[in-house]
């Protein structure tokens, strides 16, 4: 069944309640205004959803890149075969130079799948409305097949693919967004913390000695740029 999507307008007073729940010490801290801002032309109350769903997907990807991090610096990688002509999976703990060591065509499998995440995750269909059109900031739509979706059956949605929340009540999902974007916000600080410390040795003290050196550029996907090449970067 496809879920229902409740109309969300929030504006700069509710974020700072959300504000004194998510951290009571903190409280509201906006230096830049953002939250008084109209992007694009976009109303305030636009602007914040944009605002709230970027948090929420920045917070998740650096989640998984928190874990993922600590799973490779351990030296923890898949038993079988990375690739189909059997090239297994990179070992070592420098998890960047793991990264690196993955061929290109593995890279453009993963960037194909986040783009195509990408893409569904902007639609806004009868069913879902988009965040900055009243939807619910981080909601996932559901996968859905037919004339009007995927073109093949999917079995599992991204977002509780088992149904375990479906009899959760909403005071329950709050809580749990709530300790989500709290997490997020901390894996955010974790993921940087590691790589300004193998980066530039020293920069995180409480760090130093712990993860090894990286001398790559932990912001480029490739090792080769493939875009400035033709212009000579």
């Amino acid at each position: 069944a496809v879920r229902s999507t409740t109309q969300v307008s929030e504006t700069k007073a509710d974020l700072e309640v959300l504000a004194k729940k998510l951290n009571p010490i903190v409280g509201f801290y906006d230096p830049l205004n953002l939250a008084e801002a109209e992007f694009w032309g976009a109303s305030n109350e636009a602007t914040i959803g944009f605002l709230r769903h970027a948090e929420i997907k920045h917070g998740r990807v650096a989640m998984f890149a928190f874990v993922g991090y600590i799973v490779h610096a351990n030296g923890i990688s898949f038993p079988w075969a990375m690739q189909m002509d059997g090239t297994p999976f990179p070992q070592g703990t420098n998890p960047p130079e793991l990264w690196d060591s993955v061929s290109d065509s593995a890279k453009w499998q993963i960037f194909s799948l986040i783009a195509f995440l990408e893409f569904w995750s902007e639609l806004s269909t009868p069913s879902h409305k988009h965040y900055m059109a009243g939807g619910k900031p981080g909601d996932f739509p559901d996968f859905v097949s037919g004339p009007d979706g995927i073109p093949h059956p999917v079995p599992f949605n991204l977002y509780d693919p088992f149904g375990f929340s479906k009899n959760m009540s909403e005071e329950k999902k709050e809580s749990r967004l709530r300790a989500e974007l709290n997490n997020g916000r901390l894996a955010q600080i974790g993921i940087l913390g590691f790589l300004s410390e193998q980066c530039t040795p020293g920069s995180v003290p409480a760090l130093s000695g712990i993860v090894a050196p990286y001398a790559g550029e932990p912001m480029a996907p490739f090792s080769e740029n493939i875009l400035g090449a033709p212009f000579g970067m």
